[in-house]
């Protein structure tokens, strides 16, 4: 079986980034393609794919571009195959609706219909307003 993802990082810094000494150990482990989620604490912000996760994250972290001043923490996945890397993307963006509002573009949202509000709410909500 294939592996999706090889290596990840969880909730790293984003000043370590901008640590000089820190440069040649980040680009050793994150010079790969993957995916990455930009955290503002402990929500997500921004979810993205790349080539370079290394130079990507060192060009947000950039306080002149879009998302320069909105983040302060990263997750990164090492992921090889680019399949995987659309899949794994429209994934997480899916699963935790970030602040820039990205939509997933490969496959559609399947919505709650009327009926199945009207089950929940006669079930769960019904009760309590009645109380």
């Amino acid at each position: 079986m294939q592996k999706i993802a090889e290596k990840y990082v969880r909730m790293w810094p984003r000043r370590l980034l901008q640590i000089e000494e820190a440069e040649d150990s980040l680009r050793s482990e994150l010079s790969r393609p993957g995916i990455y989620i930009l955290y503002r604490d402990s929500t997500p912000y921004y979810v993205g794919k790349a080539d370079n996760l290394y130079r990507r994250l060192c060009d947000h972290s950039d306080i002149d571009t879009m998302y320069g001043n909105f983040w302060n923490m990263f997750c990164a996945f090492v992921v090889g195959e680019s399949e995987f890397r659309d899949q794994l993307e429209a994934i997480l963006i899916a699963a935790m609706p970030t602040a820039n509002r990205a939509h997933p573009k490969h496959f559609k949202r399947i919505h709650l219909s009327k009926a199945l509000k009207r089950i929940y709410y006669e079930k769960y909500e019904a009760p309590k307003a009645n109380s």
